[in-house]
């Protein structure tokens, strides 16, 4: 049955049954969209070796294995929720959990493995054994994805010197500042004296030539006059230009710093994008073959000028003894599929119904990973993060999925990594036995503030209100989360072989904040964490710098993991007695964060962006915000501290702000005087009502079911 279906009826797509064989071709008894099939017999699989007859009965036969399965696991999910529920509206004053050995009994909480250690082979070093940012970016955006690839170097001087960064304010526009530059060029040769220090004095000193490091070994060589160093394994180069505005004025000719920053990026099919359709899934694959195959590009119109984007070339520097030595210059690549629950409408199985989007990513995204010839993976591996998996069982179903395409497509074992996000309760709760059931292949896990506590929400709905959401974000559970993730990870041999990944940065504007903040994600013994942008990238690459993570991580190594009981309590409110105004401030702040995104999204197909929250600050976001804002204030709709009167005035008033805040936008469609016919806010407002009866409180179902009807009325 198609996912779409939980959506209110005025919101809701065509069956695809309906008219389907105009615009499918027929393929070994699947219906595949004509666009899709043109798209993967005339671009992906020219250069493959695989024949399309064959990629598509291999395509049929996984399918028809995996599609029963898939549902299968869907249902499991639906049984253990109810399992939850009850036991919660049994036990209405149990208090702050559920019981370990209920948990147990219904198979919630798997059995245990005993210690092992994952046996990932041929990863690159930016997985194994670099430390340092990653970025997520929507694949449906060429441009976006060719900045995060370009991502790999940037400046540091761009970065202090047009952010907050440097003194917690915002540059003025105009013509170049020489104060604030002044500030720029003694903050950055200040990190040069933290990360490579000189034998004697400091690099604001330092007058040229072959610069005495008080480690020679983190003197690299040069590339022209620059100087190439490096410090725990990332990259610096020392630009050397006498001749350039900001050179001339410094007595060793110093233009710039560029730091090695974004070491990886996901490409993202998944929370940042909005493809409902045959077209928009086309479309993404299509931007991740260029990325792949490095002739993406991007065409547009910047400060009245037409500009064309493609990816870094590739370069080298000469080593101390004369030789030619590569120096990468690309972010290294993978693509984060969708998870279990969506289906797609781009291939039609022969009982008439969609095809899982999850089995569907995974064969044309690894399809696709066959064209890279050593221009992204060093060692040969296709990278796929995947999301929202509940528990060993999706994992071990994820590891047999990406067999089966190994086999079709006569890849080696293991060719295929896959990434667990460690974003749902059933996982952080069997985080050991999720890593054993992959644990030939895995390469990344992480921990996520906004997807992890949604699912807290939905899974423990019956048990009573939840704590507001600030509250939420101290709550013990969070810090057993983190701490668990980490060191479940160590134990289970990640140093040196595999990724542990922290959150996102979400407010690209406040870097001043980041870097107070986010030296925090390296200190924990994660070797990577999100950042909303490549100058973001560039900053939080200085906290890698300043901490050896893989010297952090043998200290974590020793630890005791924390104790299962403090992540299984539920982070209800302590008291319930809040003034009608700050459950009116909660549900606005919820409302207007739900409504800002969701129009973008259904209006625009624009799936991640800078979105204004109710105090008007940007902050990047992805649909998990939709998630745990519309989970929150269900579970007060369910507990009966808001009703629906407020919801809908809560709707109103913030259709309103939104609108305001998107009045520059000449694409967007104001909400507040059409508030009856408004898509998105009939969207909106049955992701809130029918939050519990979402599956596992995911967004998806309503926003696939809005967004195809705004296509059709275009």
């Amino acid at each position: 049955m198609s996912s779409c279906r939980a959506a209110l009826a005025e919101i809701e797509r065509p069956s695809p049954n309906k008219g389907s064989e105009q615009g499918c071709a027929l393929r070994s008894y699947l219906r595949v969209a004509d666009e899709l099939a043109a798209f993967v017999e005339d671009e992906v699989l020219p250069g493959t070796g695989i024949d399309a007859a064959n990629f598509w009965q291999g395509l049929a036969d996984i399918a028809a294995k995996f599609a029963p399965r898939n549902r299968d696991l869907l249902a499991k999910r639906a049984h253990l929720q109810e399992a939850i529920d009850g036991w919660h509206r049994d036990n209405p004053d149990a208090g702050r959990g559920t019981p370990e050995n209920f948990l147990r009994e219904t198979g919630y909480l798997a059995p245990e493995p005993q210690p092992f250690s994952i046996g990932t082979a041929n990863v690159d070093d930016e997985i194994a054994r670099i430390a340092g940012p990653q970025l997520v970016v929507p694949a449906l955006n060429a441009r976006f994805l060719l900045n995060a690839i370009n991502a790999r170097w940037g400046s540091l001087y761009d970065a202090f010197y047009g952010t907050d960064a440097l003194d917690g304010e915002v540059p003025s526009a105009g013509e170049y500042n020489t104060a604030r530059g002044a500030q720029v060029i003694s903050k950055a040769k200040a990190f040069l004296d933290e990360a490579v220090p000189l034998v004697f004095g400091s690099w604001a000193d330092w007058k040229g030539g072959i610069p005495a490091l008080a480690d020679p070994a983190q003197f690299l060589g040069t590339s022209g006059y620059n100087l190439i160093l490096r410090n725990n394994g990332l990259h610096i180069e020392v630009v050397i230009d006498p001749d350039h505005p900001i050179g001339r004025t410094d007595h060793a000719g110093i233009a710039d710093i560029r730091l090695e920053a974004a070491l990886s990026t996901i490409v993202d099919l998944e929370d940042s994008v909005a493809a409902v359709d045959a077209e928009d899934k086309v479309a993404a694959y299509r931007n991740w073959l260029g990325a792949i195959r490095g002739d993406l590009s991007a065409t547009f119109i910047k400060g009245g000028k037409t500009q064309t984007r493609t990816a870094n070339a590739d370069r080298t520097y000469t080593d101390m003894l004369g030789n030619t030595q590569p120096l990468r210059t690309r972010s290294l690549l993978l693509v984060r599929n969708v998870g279990h629950l969506m289906t797609t409408p781009a291939v039609l199985l022969p009982d008439g119904n969609e095809m899982p989007e999850g089995i569907l990513d995974a064969a044309i995204t690894v399809l696709i990973g066959m064209h890279d010839k050593g221009r992204n993976s060093q060692t040969g591996s296709i990278y796929i993060v995947k999301p929202k998996m509940h528990g060993p069982e999706e994992c071990a179903f994820t590891n047999g999925l990406f067999d089966a395409v190994e086999d079709m497509l006569d890849l080696p074992r293991n060719t295929v990594k896959v990434g667990v996000m460690d974003e749902e309760r059933r996982t952080s709760a069997n985080l050991a036995a999720c890593i054993h059931a992959v644990k030939d292949r895995i390469f990344f896990i992480n921990t996520g503030f906004l997807d992890r506590t949604g699912d807290e929400i939905h899974t423990s709905m019956q048990a009573g209100p939840m704590a507001r959401k600030a509250e939420i974000k101290q709550a013990e559970w969070i810090a057993a989360y983190e701490d668990r993730n980490v060191q479940i990870g160590l134990a289970c041999g990640f140093a040196g072989k595999a990724q542990i990944g922290k959150g996102m940065w979400a407010a690209p504007d406040r870097m001043h904040q980041m870097l107070a903040e986010k030296s925090g994600h390296p200190a924990s013994g994660a070797n990577t964490a999100w950042v909303p942008s490549p100058t973001a990238a560039v900053l939080h690459a200085m906290h890698y710098h300043a901490c050896d993570v893989s010297e952090r991580q043998r200290e974590r190594k020793e630890e005791t993991v924390v104790p299962l009981g403090k992540l299984l309590t539920v982070p209800l409110a302590e008291h319930t007695n809040w003034t009608r105004e700050e459950i009116a401030e909660e549900l606005r702040n919820n409302v207007q964060g739900i409504l800002g995104y969701m129009v973008r999204w259904i209006d625009q197909g624009v799936g991640c962006s800078k979105v204004p929250d109710i105090h008007d600050v940007g902050l990047m976001e992805d649909r998990a915000t939709l998630r745990i804002s519309s989970q929150h204030i269900a579970n007060w709709l369910q507990h009966g501290i808001v009703d629906r009167l407020m919801i809908d005035e809560a709707l109103h008033e913030m259709a309103a702000k939104v609108d305001a805040q998107n009045a520059g936008d000449p694409a967007y469609v104001p909400m507040a005087p059409n508030i009856r016919t408004s898509i998105a806010v009939a969207a909106a407002r049955e992701l809130i009502i029918s939050g519990a009866e979402q599956p596992s409180g995911y967004t998806e179902p309503v926003l696939h079911c809005a967004r195809a009807r705004a296509k059709a009325e275009r």
